[in-house]
């Protein structure tokens, strides 16, 4: 669960690299079972618009991650030039394409395709990202056995359970950042598993009176170092979700290095346990895509699915 604990801070060190290599290893051996009992290997297509940098190399990590599990991976990597209907046909195809199970249109797309017509396009039930609008809205109804839930929530939640027990009922609960990727779907995870749960944002008033009646934190507002220590109620399991690039001169000129939406030295003297940036979250939001794939195999193939 967790690894190490520095000098200067008394929060144990929840480790999502570990967990997420714990999923991962269910996986493989869940997508063994299902071939064995007659289903087809989950099949992943990514599909990629453009030459963004960094969703090139998001995309190469899920496609390797795919076939190490032993999943059928495909990619489409078109040129920026491509057509929002031709994208709409190759969403189509794979629709029908029984080998795929999990369809994953890398974001964001260009300025000249509309993203929401896009996911909307995708069938939900090959939705691995969770978010097409009926992903969304059976999870909010309290469906989550029939959705397909946004991978980096469910990460987050499983990383809390890990701290703190299944039973996470009557804790009070701090979700700072409204998106539709992590805080909206965070929220409703959180209230599914009788939280109390506030959503705050840009616009709350006293932030940080907020976060301290808080037993559990997450951060997913996109500004470094947001959540001070002073902000922390002792004892608090925070995860810390962003991921943001500031400027390190003392690593030398124009360097820069990543650090997370919490000030981490100073969290970490306060909380009980703190996700590090990296090597927190981010691998856990691939090894949920894995497990969304395979859970949309076994759906598919009319077999039961593996609890994570």
């Amino acid at each position: 669960m967790t690894h190490g604990q520095s000098s200067s801070a008394k929060a144990a060190v929840i480790d999502g690299k570990a967990v997420a290599a714990e999923i991962t290893a269910k996986v493989a051996v869940e997508t063994g079972r299902l071939i064995e009992a007659g289903g087809l290997a989950p099949g992943l297509a990514v599909v990629l618009v453009g030459d963004d940098a960094a969703s090139q190399v998001y995309v190469g990590a899920k496609g390797r991650k795919a076939s190490e599990l032993g999943f059928h991976s495909v990619q489409h990597t078109l040129p920026l030039s491509t057509s929002e209907a031709e994208v709409l046909a190759i969403v189509e195809q794979l629709n029908r394409d029984p080998a795929i199970h999990g369809i994953l249109v890398q974001l964001p797309l260009p300025r000249h395709i509309d993203t929401s017509k896009v996911i909307e396009a995708i069938d939900p039930a090959k939705d691995v990202d969770g978010f097409h609008p009926i992903n969304v809205g059976r999870l909010a109804i309290g469906e989550r056995d029939r959705a397909l839930v946004s991978c980096t929530p469910a990460g987050c939640l499983l990383l809390v359970k890990r701290v703190l027990g299944d039973d996470l009922a009557g804790k009070d609960a701090l979700v700072i950042g409204r998106s539709n990727i992590v805080g909206k779907p965070m929220a409703q995870l959180l209230l599914q598993e009788s939280c109390t749960v506030t959503v705050a944002h840009s616009r709350s008033r006293d932030l940080p009176e907020l976060a301290r009646k808080a037993d559990i934190i997450v951060a997913a507002v996109g500004r470094p170092e947001m959540v001070r220590g002073d902000w922390v109620k002792p004892g608090a399991v925070i995860i810390d979700v962003g991921m943001n690039r500031i400027p390190a001169p003392e690593r030398g000129e124009g360097k820069t290095r990543l650090v997370g939406d919490v000030a981490y030295d100073e969290a970490a003297a306060v909380a009980s346990a703190i996700t590090p940036v990296p090597g927190g979250v981010g691998p856990m939001t691939i090894a949920m895509l894995m497990a969304n794939t395979l859970t949309a195999a076994c759906r598919a193939a009319g077999k039961p699915e593996p609890k994570f």
